[in-house]
């Protein structure tokens, strides 16, 4: 009976969790998927539901500003992830010796990450925008001649895009990457200093191969984040630029909740889960060469 009881118990602890589970992520992706091979206007009710196979898929093929998302995708996770991480991690190591306002310094850094990233966008925006500060500051020290447009000029408006990625992603990755260094047994630099090392040599010998599980852990969470990036883009970007910079998941937003097209954005977002699925795999196939357990 008390057996029972404690099973109720435990059942009724883990009850909210799977049916938020089931209910917010399970049914929502299955559904998703049946979607995907639907042509279904959500304005017409689910009787308005049309199975129609491979069509949209075929359709994506010819799609050139999906392909086009899909290249900008690419772009902004290959040099936003790459740039945040090895920043991060040499803050870490900086702010982790005895420096001056170290806790302040570390403060500073994590307030981005914690911040509304339309506020992030907001700030930005003002700072890229043709009269802002830094064309201003670039023309005072005669690096250009006149304003750049990079809200504007689709050429440009990547450079504040990728920038904002990067500075917001930091904080996180910085906070990280010191609780990682802390944990470094200290056994294995005094044996260094007894040895001569230099401390690029201690911090290519010794830090970086023993945080190496968290720079893959940080590597394949930041990919996946940078996979799924929305809302800078969606703010950041307007007029034609907005087409030539938009990301996957702006595309796919667009596409069903502008156009109410759900059949053919759902056809995206699977493409999308597909490709997120095979950068996962092949950070975990390429981890076995240079992550230390």
């Amino acid at each position: 009976m008390y057996k029972k009881k404690e099973t109720l118990i435990g059942y009724a602890f883990v009850a909210p969790a799977l049916i938020s589970f089931f209910v917010l992520v399970a049914f929502p992706f299955f559904f998703s998927i049946f979607l995907a091979f639907t042509k279904w206007n959500f304005l017409s009710g689910f009787k308005g539901i049309q199975w129609v196979g491979l069509e949209n898929f075929k359709n994506l093929l010819e799609d050139k500003l999906f392909i086009q998302a899909i290249k900008n995708t690419f772009f902004y996770a290959i040099t936003t992830v790459p740039v945040s991480i090895v920043i991060s991690l040499i803050l870490a190591y900086i702010l982790n010796g005895k420096i001056f306002l170290r806790k302040f310094l570390r403060m500073c850094f994590f307030i981005p990450y914690i911040s509304s990233i339309v506020a992030l966008a907001a700030v930005f925006k003002f700072l890229f925008r043709e009269e802002g500060p830094i064309n201003d500051m670039l023309m005072k020290v005669n690096m250009i001649s006149e304003p750049m447009k990079w809200l504007t000029n689709p050429s440009l408006s990547r450079v504040p895009i990728v920038l904002i990625l990067i500075w917001s992603a930091i904080g996180f990755e910085l906070i990280v990457y010191m609780a990682a260094i802390q944990n470094v047994p200290k056994e294995l630099y005094e044996a260094a200093d007894i040895d001569g090392a230099n401390s690029f040599r201690k911090f290519w010998k010794i830090t970086f191969p023993m945080i190496s599980p968290t720079t893959f852990y940080l590597v394949v969470v930041r990919m996946i984040a940078a996979f799924k990036v929305f809302s800078a883009i969606n703010i950041m970007t307007t007029g034609t630029q907005a087409k030539e910079n938009t990301s996957m998941v702006v595309l796919i937003y667009g596409n069903a909740f502008s156009d109410y097209k759900f059949g053919y954005a759902s056809a995206e977002a699977v493409v999308l889960f597909f490709i997120i699925l095979a950068v996962t795999i092949v950070n975990f196939i390429g981890q076995k060469k240079w992550v230390h357990y």
